[in-house]
């Protein structure tokens, strides 16, 4: 069975809801910006071109049933200041992983934290996923401190991990169980 279709996932400032063409301006804007995709194992975009064909690489994933592309959406405007991306998904071991990116002019501010933990609760709760991966390069201090602060415990980290950008590097590993998120809740 594929990765069900996900409702609009909302929170107090946010929607997380699926990708959508209209969206690809409000994204350029962030992954346009290199202070963005600088963790992030893709070029950072030049164009609408470069929004449009990661357009269709995420339709095609998505069409895989091993992954679901959001955005999050500002409640007040619509406009659209980050991404979540659930990939990876393995129904027999009934995991996935988690990928994210939220827009400069946005950091600092708890948009990521809000619009994960709602979407970690409807992974849990109404998906009943039993288990969320995530790796993040070290140097990034505040997506490791933002997993950390979600729950995730950190599992490990793992030597030339990725090669990206001309550069290989190794990544930390984390984790989250359905059982520790109903814990905390």
């Amino acid at each position: 069975m594929p990765l069900p279709p996900i409702d609009a996932v909302a929170t107090p400032r946010t929607t997380l809801r699926e990708v959508c063409a209209g969206d690809l301006p409000d994204l350029l804007d962030i992954n346009g910006d290199p202070a963005v995709t600088h963790f992030l194992p893709y070029a950072t975009w030049g164009s609408l071109d470069d929004a449009t064909a990661w357009l269709e690489r995420m339709n095609k994933l998505v069409a895989t049933g091993s992954a679901r592309q959001l955005v999050i959406a500002r409640n007040v405007d619509n406009k659209v200041i980050g991404t979540a991306l659930l990939f990876k998904f393995d129904e027999g071991s009934n995991r996935l992983e988690l990928g994210y990116a939220v827009g400069r002019a946005h950091w600092k501010q708890g948009y990521a934290a809000e619009a994960l933990r709602a979407l970690l609760s409807h992974v849990f709760t109404g998906l009943h996923i039993r288990r969320v991966e995530a790796e993040v390069n070290p140097d990034n201090l505040a997506s490791n401190a933002l997993l950390k602060s979600l729950g995730f415990t950190q599992e490990g980290y793992l030597r030339e991990r990725w090669v990206a950008k001309g550069a290989t590097y190794g990544v930390n590993v984390y984790g989250l169980l359905a059982a520790e998120w109903h814990e905390k809740a």
